[in-house]
C-alpha cells in the first residue's frame, strides 16, 4: 500500500473514530440506555482508535522511507510563487543555516537578539501550529488564562474573585461609586526569553521543506511544553494553603474549607497520572469510589462535581515523592503574558556543530507567569489515601 493509499485509510479511520464517539455522547443521553451496549460500543470506539494510530504510524514510516530513497538530484527547491508561507519559512531556515541570508525571502520577518546576532521571526501560522501541539500534550497552560501581550514589559490590575461587588443601581445624574482600591492590585508583567538549542542534521537539512518544518515544529512544542509547564508549576506553588492529605476526608477539606464558595462553583482539580491512580482507589464508608464519573461524559471523573484532571507525570512530575493535588479556579489564579514572538537563529560554526559537522539551531520563545489571584486555589500533596472508615448504624451520626 502507497503513501496516498495509507493517508486515506488514516483519514477514513479518524473519521470512524469520530463517528462512534458521537454514538456514545447520544447513547448516555438515552433513556433506554443499556449499559451492555454501551461496553460493546466502547471497546469498538477504542479498536477503532487503536486502528487509526497503527495506520498513522504506518503512514510516517512510509513517509520517512519515501525521504531517504530519494536522490539528492530529485530534491528540487521550491518555486517562491508555488510555496505558501510555511513552505517559505522552512527555507528560509535552510538558507540561514547556510548563511544566505540574501536568499531569504523578502517578505520574511527578521529578528535581532540585542547581541548583533540576526535571526528568523517564527511566522504567526507556524507558531499556531507549535502552540496547538503544545495543547495537545495536556499541560498545565491548558488551564489557565493566556493573554497575547505585544510589548516586553507592562501591567494590569485586578480584582480577586472574592472581593468582586455587584454594580450598584443608581439614578440619572447620582454618581457612580468606584471599585475598592484597597481591594484592587496590580500585576506587573516582564517578558522573559526562554531558550534551547537543537540539532539540524545535513540530510534532515537536504529533506522536504515539508518534513523540515514537521520536525522543527514538534521538537519545539515540546520543549516549549516542558518550559511553561516549570514557569506555571512555579506560581502555582505560590498558593497560600499546602496541606498534607491523608484520608478521605481530608479531600473534602480541600474542597469546601479552602477557597471562597464563589471560586469554588467554578474549580477544578488537577493532579499527575500517578497521583491519579492512587486517588482513583480511595472509597467512602459505604464503599464508593472517591473518584465518579460525569454523568453525562463517563471518560471524565469528578470528586464532588468537580472535574479532576489528570496531566501525564512527565509533564506534572512528583515532588520529593509526593503527588501534587492542586484545586481552584486557574483561569483566575494564573495569567501567562505570551508575547508570540518566537524567533530562530542558526550556525554550523558554533556550539559544536564544526565539531560534528551538523547545524546547530536555538530558538527563543518570549513569555511570563503571574499569579493572578492567588486566593483561587489551593495545592495539596498526597503519598497514599486511607478510605473513609466504615460506619455502622449504631455508630453513625456520633461525634467524636
Amino acid at each position: 500500500m502507497g503513501i496516498n493509499e495509507l493517508n486515506d485509510a488514516w483519514i477514513s479511520a479518524g473519521q470512524k473514530v469520530d463517528d462512534m464517539n458521537a454514538k456514545l455522547n447520544a447513547a448516555v443521553l438515552d433513556d433506554a440506555f443499556d449499559k451492555d451496549a454501551f461496553k460493546s460500543m466502547k471497546a469498538q470506539r477504542d479498536n477503532l482508535a487503536a486502528q487509526r494510530d497503527a495506520i498513522k504510524d504506518q503512514l510516517d514510516e512510509a513517509r520517512a522511507l519515501e525521504v531517504v530513497k530519494m536522490d539528492d538530484k530529485d530534491k528540487k527547491p521550491l518555486n517562491h510563487d508555488e510555496a505558501n508561507l510555511r513552505d517559505r519559512f522552512a527555507n528560509d531556515v535552510k538558507n540561514m543555516v547556510r548563511g544566505r541570508f540574501d536568499a531569504i525571502s523578502s517578505d520574511a520577518s527578521l529578528d535581532n537578539d540585542g547581541n548583533g546576532g540576526l535571526g528568523l521571526t517564527i511566522p504567526v501560522d507556524v507558531q499556531t501550529a507549535i502552540h496547538a501541539l503544545v495543547r495537545q500534550f495536556a499541560t498545565l497552560q491548558n488551564y489557565v488564562n493566556v493573554e497575547s501581550v505585544s510589548t516586553s514589559k507592562g501591567s494590569r490590575v485586578y480584582e480577586n474573585e472574592a472581593d468582586i461587588q455587584p454594580m450598584v443601581k443608581v439614578d440619572e445624574g447620582t454618581e457612580i461609586p468606584g471599585a475598592d482600591v484597597a481591594k484592587l492590585h496590580l500585576i506587573k508583567f516582564l517578558i522573559s526569553d526562554y531558550g534551547a538549542i537543537f540539532t539540524l542534521t545535513n540530510n534532515l537539512l537536504n529533506d522536504t521543506a515539508e518534513n523540515l518544518l514537521a520536525w522543527l515544529t514538534m521538537q519545539i512544542a515540546k520543549k516549549d511544553a516542558v518550559t511553561r509547564n516549570v514557569a506555571i508549576l512555579s506560581v502555582m506553588d505560590k498558593a497560600p494553603k499546602k496541606p498534607t492529605i491523608a484520608k478521605f476526608d481530608d479531600v473534602k477539606d480541600l474542597v469546601n474549607n479552602t477557597l471562597d464558595p464563589a471560586i469554588e462553583a467554578t474549580s477544578i482539580f488537577i493532579t499527575n497520572q500517578s497521583g491519579y491512580n492512587v486517588l482513583s482507589k480511595v472509597k467512602d464508608a459505604e464503599g464508593r469510589y472517591l473518584l465518579q464519573p460525569n454523568p453525562t461524559q463517563p471518560d471524565v471523573y469528578q470528586i464532588d462535581g468537580k472535574t479532576v484532571v489528570r496531566i501525564a507525570d512527565k509533564w506534572l512530575p512528583d515532588v520529593n515523592g509526593s503527588h501534587p493535588l492542586y484545586f481552584g479556579d486557574f483561569k483566575q489564579a494564573v495569567t501567562v503574558f505570551d508575547r508570540q514572538n518566537m524567533a530562530i537563529m542558526a550556525t554550523n560554526v558554533g556550539a559544536g556543530s564544526f565539531e560534528t559537522n551538523t547545524y546547530k539551531i536555538r530558538v527563543l520563545d518570549r513569555f511570563d507567569v503571574q499569579a493572578t489571584d492567588t486566593g483561587a486555589m489551593t495545592a495539596g500533596s498526597f503519598k497514599e489515601v486511607a478510605n473513609q472508615a466504615a460506619t455502622t448504624p449504631a455508630d453513625s451520626g456520633k461525634t467524636a
